[in-house]
Formats: structure tokens, C-alpha cells, sequence
């Protein structure tokens, strides 16, 4: 009793105005953390932080940390708690789950999907110089290139994996994985990954806050877009112009053409980001992966006899690695979305809204990369997908219980729903009603896809 008078308590709204930079807390459990200086160095970046301060973030912290990460907080406790700390009954039991889940060794137990990976990626890639050195044919440098799109899809997922939790022996063999199935094989940077994915898994389905949704004046899922919020991301207006009204007009009938180009625009994002002011990790060795794929890929092209051969060669490889860029838009695009940033207190409720799964036999689950569940990738984002499919009936019954969302769908159901989302906003868009800003064109290029 005398131990429960002496320790100190604030309120949540006493929490709530330690917000400002250089004056950062955070509450987990009830015990409050102050991040001011740990958020320079923290691995998943300080937009995921700076996005839940003044608030309760035990959910995101389970999420997203392994059990050994508990031993750090002692350090940033600041011997205050919060006096009127509540748990509602959903978030009980998704913490009772996770708890299980750790007890079962789900979180531990990896099985081979990263070697198989490996080694099906290895194989693809000495298939794709195979049919571009050795075969002669147009019919043959066309399987090389498709096979050069599913190596890409599938090294996206290592690196996925990677960036989200240990897929090899040691942090540093890890660290090389995501280098090597990122940067060096997809051309794609893995800073520029962690930075937009991580704010994405945060803040779901936020229209100002996830970055994933924020495909102005290309796309725009919902006609809140149309009064030209702030991307809080970004950290500019994501401007509802005359440009914007004009495809996003049309944006049903450019949803798949425009796909089949996306790679473009990441490549763009992944410069923009590493020649920025902005903080990079290993800004170094992302310049150096950025090095090895724009020495390889265009020498590969260049070995095709003429050019009209190596713009097909590159449109099919780009094409079937759509496939990819569609399943993630599929994920979300028509699923439910909010303004205003994440908050602790409704994690599970805002993942379970944010998300749509894909439903499909087990033997494709290769092709999905496990992404198909997306609700239960977005709840554990640090379980090993072979693990996903296994807890899916758990995560059901638990959106049951507590009357929450759980759509799961074929990927052609998945595909009509996102058109007519898309199409419900492009009509909107057509009202002259809608008022428009200036134009600014070049925001196409600091929209990411």
C-alpha cells in the first residue's frame, strides 16, 4: 500500500501536451516513457512516434517490437503513471492473443520461406539470363522478362519480411537481405520502404497520415481528397487541381495502365528520398544497392538485339510486377478511411476497418507473399507469414466477438471493388460543383505508388 502512495501520477491529458518536439512521451501500460532523444535513433524511424505522442501505445508497441525490446523502456521511464489508464475489452484481448502467440513461438518459429525464397529468386534470375544470353527468339526474351517480373515480385517480399522482423541468423546477414532483394534487385530503396511502410502500418487508412493512400493527382479513393487536405506524411498540400479533377475523372479506366507503369514512380521516390535533406539510415549502402541494379538491368537490356525488343522486354517485366502493385491497392483502396492522425486507444478497430483480405488456395499463398491476409499481417506485422494463414480463424473469431469488420474476398471480387470505389470518386470528381485550386503539376512527382 505504502508503495502504491508513493509513486507519481499524471492524467491522459496531462499526457496529451507532452507532444512537442524535444518534449516527447509516451504511455505503455500505464507507465509513462519519455522518447525526446530516443526517438533520433530509433530503428523504425520518428514519424511512427512522432504520429502517437501524448497517448497510450501499448497495441503499436506489441505490434511491432519483440519481447526483448520491454528491457529498453527502463531507461525512458520518467516515474510517472497514468492515473486513469483504462484497457478497453478489444484491446485485452489482443493482447492476450499476442501473448499467445509468443508462448506458441509463432514470432520465433521463421519455418524455410526465406530460403525457399532465395533460392526460387536465384533460380529466376539465372532463367532471365539464360533466355537473355543464350535464346535468340522474341518469344524467349518475352519468358525472361515475365520471369525477371515474378523475381521482382518475389524479392519484394524478402524484403518486406526483412523489414519486419529477423528472416536471417543475425541482424547483420538481415540487414544484407534487404539490401541485396531491395536495392540491388529491385532497384527499390529500403529506407525508402521502412520510412513510407512504417507510417502506413501505423496509421492505416488516414488520409492525411498514411502515405499509401496519398496518390493525388493520379488517384483518389475518397472525395474528402477534393478539398485538398494536407498531407501530414508529406508535410504539404496534396492539391485538388484542375489536372487532378481531369484523371482522377478517369482514374477507373487508368487504374491498370497506370499499374503496369508504378515501378517508374518508385524508382523516382526511392532518388528523391536518398538526394534529400532528409535523415537516411545507411544513406551509403542504399546509394551502393541503388548502384548495382542500374549497372545490372540496363547492361541485361542492352544485350537484346534492338530496341523496339528491349522496350517490350521492359514493358512486360514492368507489367507483370503490376500484379503486385494491384494486390497492395487491393488491400486497402477500397476499405474503410478517416481523417486525422492514428490513435492508440483503437488499434485493432482502425486495422480491422483499414484492411480487405485476399482469399485463395494455400498453394498460391507463394504468389501473395502471405499479404493476402492483409488484417492479420497489420495485427502482427512481425509474424512470419507461414504462420498467417494458421492464425486467420483467431483473428475471425475475434472480430466476431467484438462486431468488427473482417472482409475477405477473391481477388476478382477484390478487383470490382476497387474499380467501383474508384469510379464513385471519379464521378464525383466531374461535379463542377467541386472547386478546384491551382494547378501544380508537379506533384505527380512527389506522390508515391
Amino acid at each position: 500500500m505504502a508503495e502504491e502512495t508513493e509513486k507519481k501520477y499524471i492524467t491522459n491529458e496531462d499526457l496529451k501536451k507532452h507532444n512537442k518536439s524535444g518534449d516527447l512521451w509516451i504511455a505503455i501500460q500505464g507507465k509513462v516513457y519519455n522518447v525526446s532523444d530516443w526517438i533520433k535513433t530509433h530503428p523504425g524511424g520518428d514519424t511512427v512516434i512522432l504520429n502517437l505522442v501524448g497517448q497510450d501505445v501499448t497495441d503499436a508497441f506489441i505490434a511491432f517490437h519483440p519481447g526483448t525490446a520491454w528491457h529498453h523502456l527502463d531507461n525512458l521511464f520518467t516515474g510517472y503513471h497514468i492515473r486513469d489508464f483504462q484497457v478497453s475489452e478489444v484491446s485485452r484481448d489482443y493482447r492476450r492473443m499476442a501473448a499467445e502467440f509468443r508462448k506458441l513461438g509463432l514470432f520465433e518459429n521463421k519455418g524455410h520461406v526465406t530460403l525457399y525464397t532465395l533460392a526460387f529468386v536465384a533460380a529466376m534470375f539465372v532463367g532471365v539470363l539464360y533466355g537473355v544470353l543464350a535464346c535468340t527468339s522474341v518469344f524467349a526474351h518475352q519468358i525472361a522478362a515475365a520471369l525477371l517480373g515474378l523475381l521482382w515480385i518475389q524479392s519484394a517480399y524478402i524484403g518486406h519480411d526483412s523489414g519486419h522482423y529477423v528472416i536471417m541468423s543475425n541482424k547483420s546477414y538481415n540487414r544484407f537481405a534487404q539490401l541485396l532483394s531491395g536495392n540491388c534487385l529491385t532497384g527499390i530503396s529500403i529506407a525508402w520502404w521502412k520510412w513510407t511502410h512504417n507510417a502506413h502500418h501505423l496509421a492505416c487508412n488516414s488520409l492525411d497520415y498514411d502515405p499509401d493512400l496519398q496518390h493525388i493527382p493520379v488517384f483518389a479513393v475518397s472525395t474528402k481528397f477534393f478539398n485538398s487536405l494536407t498531407s501530414r506524411f508529406y508535410d504539404r498540400k496534396l492539391t485538388f487541381d484542375p489536372v487532378a479533377r481531369f484523371l482522377i475523372s478517369y482514374q477507373h479506366f487508368t487504374y491498370y495502365p497506370v499499374m503496369c507503369f508504378g515501378r517508374i514512380n518508385l524508382f523516382i521516390q526511392t532518388f528523391l528520398l536518398l538526394f534529400s535533406k532528409r535523415e537516411v539510415p545507411d544513406r551509403a549502402l542504399n546509394f551502393a544497392g541503388i548502384l548495382v541494379f542500374w549497372t545490372w538491368f540496363p547492361l541485361l537490356v542492352s544485350c537484346l538485339p534492338n530496341w523496339p525488343e528491349r522496350f517490350l522486354f521492359v514493358f512486360t517485366s514492368f507489367t507483370v510486377t503490376a500484379l503486385q502493385h494491384i494486390q497492395f491497392t487491393l488491400n486497402h483502396f477500397a476499405a474503410d478511411v478517416y481523417v486525422g492522425p492514428p490513435t492508440g486507444s483503437d488499434w485493432f478497430e482502425k486495422q480491422a476497418a483499414g484492411t480487405i483480405d485476399i482469399s485463395c488456395r494455400s498453394y498460391m499463398d507463394w504468389f501473395f507473399g502471405g499479404l493476402q491476409f492483409q488484417l492479420e499481417h497489420h495485427l502482427f506485422p512481425r509474424l512470419p507469414r507461414c504462420h498467417l494463414r494458421k492464425v486467420s480463424p483467431v483473428v475471425q473469431e475475434l472480430c466476431k466477438k467484438h462486431n468488427l469488420p473482417y472482409r475477405s474476398m477473391s481477388w476478382f471480387e477484390a478487383n470490382v471493388l476497387t474499380i467501383n470505389t474508384l469510379k464513385t470518386a471519379a464521378y464525383q470528381a466531374r461535379d463542377a460543383a467541386n472547386p478546384v485550386v491551382k494547378n501544380l503539376v508537379w506533384e505527380a512527382l512527389n506522390t508515391h505508388g
